[in-house]
């Protein structure tokens, strides 16, 4: 069915995720919604999703785990297209968008609570790091040398510029989120006169970041990021192996948190070697070294080179209840 758009909303409190492309997005998603029945079997899930999408819930039956199931318009079917837009997809008083590669771990009740000062809030962090939204590797050099990142906020007249994680925003006034939506949109449209980089130049990313824009536009409306790294309350954290506890069915996680950030950041390098050496000599510095195991709330599959266990894990859930599904119709027609 498609979402009207309408300021009738359907419930007070809800989760929205997006799908289109290919089945794992969606096998994803329903992954997600599953472990997220562990905790929470009240507040209402919706779903925006491709009309092939659709069609694949429809023939394995499986539209029953999510409460609505609304059609993706093509135009929205982009990060850029969707998280750009966000006001246009606010089918509940309260909203919290959630990316598909999330799952959940615990039950979600406070951190509800803990959103519910704001109007509109992206987890992630005051200050950006200075690889955000551009060079991964030796290019942010230049960078530095040649003060791009102070010159952008300049152009622009910003005094600051957060890190957001869009993996999760909450939102409880359209019209402050169109308000954003829009400023970023005039952002991501000046791009040539940023320092910015395409996402696209990443190895494995097919589309542009919404993440940069929404950040200065956050940034211009004085809006407050929501802290994603906070200790027992995280809202969420970066799934890396060496990093995180858990089974293979995501029952109990624990994450290590570092409480110097710059020790913790060295999770998202891609050699473990690297990353055992310098966490080793850094760590002998006094207060370099504390750390704590935490659950979050949510634990995110954003790294490109993390994700096979969330696939494993979302392919034995689709598996399973398709498998279900057939027993049970077998079931019924042998009656």
């Amino acid at each position: 069915m498609s979402y009207s758009y309408s300021n009738n909303k359907l419930a007070d409190e809800g989760y929205i995720y997006v799908t289109y492309g290919d089945t794992k997005y969606l096998k994803h998603a329903l992954s997600s919604v599953l472990t997220l029945r562990r905790y929470d079997d009240h507040r209402e899930v919706a779903l925006f999703c491709s009309d092939r999408h659709i069609e694949q819930l429809e023939k394995n039956d499986l539209t029953q785990y999510f409460t609505h199931v609304f059609k993706l318009p093509i135009e929205n079917q982009s990060i850029t297209g969707f998280k750009h837009n966000l006001n246009r997809f606010l089918p509940f008083n309260k909203n919290l968008f959630i990316d598909s590669d999330i799952i959940w771990c615990k039950n979600p009740d406070n951190l509800w609570s803990s959103f519910s000062p704001y109007q509109f809030t992206i987890t992630g962090n005051l200050a950006a790091d200075i690889f955000f939204g551009s060079h991964k590797g030796f290019g942010i050099i230049k960078d530095f040398l040649l003060a791009r990142r102070s010159r952008t906020l300049k152009r622009f007249g910003l005094s600051y510029l957060s890190r957001v994680q869009t993996g999760m925003i909450y939102i409880s006034d359209p019209q402050l989120a169109e308000k954003v939506c829009e400023q970023s949109k005039e952002y991501f449209n000046q791009r040539h006169l940023t320092h910015f980089i395409s996402r696209k130049e990443e190895h494995g990313r097919m589309e542009e970041s919404c993440e940069w824009s929404m950040a200065m536009a956050m940034s211009k409306l004085n809006l407050q990021v929501f802290p994603w790294l906070n200790g027992y309350e995280s809202p969420q954290l970066d799934f890396i192996d060496s990093f995180t506890i858990y089974d293979e069915d995501f029952n109990h996680v624990e994450c290590l948190i570092y409480t110097n950030n710059f020790v913790y950041d060295l999770k998202g390098l891609k050699s473990k070697k690297l990353q055992s050496l310098l966490i080793n000599i850094i760590t002998k510095i006094p207060g370099r070294g504390d750390f704590l195991y935490a659950t979050p709330y949510c634990l995110h599959f954003g790294w490109y080179h993390q994700k096979d266990p969330l696939n494993e894990f979302s392919d034995r859930c689709w598996n399973r209840i398709i498998r279900q599904n057939r027993s049970e119709q077998v079931s019924k027609s042998a009656i």
